[in-house]
């Protein structure tokens, strides 16, 4: 199979060939998910749309009802490297991009010499959970941000490139705001999608109890590679779209512009700052994934 910087020169009989293999591994995770993870089919559906547009992905919910476990469950089902930060509010940006410590080396001629060494921090990671992001300083939320945004991290004058596909899943609690700090917009913009997580069904509620109850440990099989993703990452910019159905998602964003030309009296009368280009890219391109 060819790799993600090929997909140019396939033929088309070979891109649907690949287009049917993404819908078999697309499948598969989501197979894999659900053996651990009961319910929430449409909340795992859009993370999976994050990871393959190259989106980052914010969770919000109460406690309890299995926010971290279907990232942790995710990141089995992929062979990436997984980094974890925990947000308080004493976290230092440094705590999360990393920082330069000084390490002793040994010359070649014998005694040893002093240097200035870069110590990754946990978001050099493929998928990174940060968990309860609105507990950390602002400050703190924005050095996470600017990475996810930069795809890179600055530290004393010199730059660091993360992994790839660097894929960000954060989740935050919607209640206890006591001693928390919201996302402004600006940041909350960083984001492809916020997924709003409820709560379990009756019969779902049953099936985890059955789960989690009776000493079962159900396992996670990793189902996709990095290379894999990073290949799917491009078929998804690759699916064409109608200009008519482009043109829909253009004049749905400028009716959220107040006093704009496709605004509505209702947005007119409540919406104070309208969506951003960003989210018509958004809607494009989760679009062109569900369609593939």
């Amino acid at each position: 199979m060819a790799s993600g910087m090929d997909l140019a020169r396939l033929s088309d009989a070979e891109l649907d060939e690949l287009r049917r293999k993404f819908q078999t591994d697309y499948i598969a995770v989501r197979d894999q998910i659900g053996r651990v993870v009961v319910g929430n089919t449409s909340i795992v559906d859009g993370v999976l749309v994050c990871l393959f547009t190259g989106g980052h992905a914010l969770l919000e919910g109460v406690p309890g009802i299995g926010k971290t476990l279907l990232i942790r469950s995710l990141a089995q089902a992929l062979s990436l490297d997984f980094g974890r930060v925990q947000f308080t509010p004493d976290l230092m940006p440094a705590d999360i991009t990393g920082t330069t410590i000084v390490t002793e080396v040994e010359r070649a001629g014998g005694g040893v010499s002093r240097e200035f060494t870069f110590q990754p921090g946990p978001i050099f990671a493929q998928i990174v959970l940060a968990d309860e992001i609105n507990r950390a300083t602002p400050k703190t939320q924005s050095a996470m941000l600017e990475a996810m945004q930069e795809r890179s991290v600055t530290v004393a004058g010199e730059s660091h490139r993360l992994p790839a596909p660097f894929f960000v899943m954060a989740t935050q609690n919607p209640i206890e705001q006591e001693g928390t700090y919201p996302l402004p917009e600006a940041q909350l913009d960083r984001f492809f999608f916020k997924l709003v997580v409820g709560y379990a069904s009756r019969d779902e509620m049953s099936e985890i109890l059955v789960r989690t109850t009776r000493g079962e440990a159900p396992t996670i099989e990793p189902v996709l590679d990095a290379e894999s993703i990073l290949r799917y990452q491009q078929l998804v910019r690759m699916v064409a779209i109608a200009d008519h159905v482009q043109d829909y998602a253009v004049r749905l964003v400028l009716a959220t512009h107040p006093k704009g030309e496709f605004a509505t009296p209702m947005v007119n009368k409540y919406v104070e700052v309208g969506a951003s280009p960003r989210a018509a890219q958004a809607m494009v391109l989760a679009a062109k994934c569900r369609a593939v």
